[in-house]
């Protein structure tokens, strides 16, 4: 995220985090899941399916940090499938 300093006449980085949750639903398998987890966020499989139990069992995880861009990109790969998002800031 860029904030323009209007002192300076320049944009300046802020280097807001942005985070997507996942929710839990009761349509998707596991190995759904943590499939479309690996193909969103390129992590290993044991990590899809930590999140993975995490969401079962919390309800909701943060799968992936980063700029705003990214977020988007992973929360609308999860959303493929019908799996439910949000993106924060």
């Amino acid at each position: 995220m860029e904030w323009a300093d209007p002192e300076n006449d320049t944009l300046v980085d802020v280097g807001l985090a942005t985070r997507v949750i996942l929710y839990n639903d009761e349509e998707h398998t596991f190995d759904e899941v943590i499939s479309q987890i690996i193909v969103a966020t390129g992590c290993s499989y044991d990590h899809a399916e930590g999140l993975t139990y995490e969401v079962h069992l919390v309800g909701k995880a943060m799968v992936f940090e980063g700029q705003i861009p990214e977020c988007l990109r992973v929360s609308g790969i999860l959303e493929e499938i019908a799996l439910q998002t949000q993106v924060e800031f």
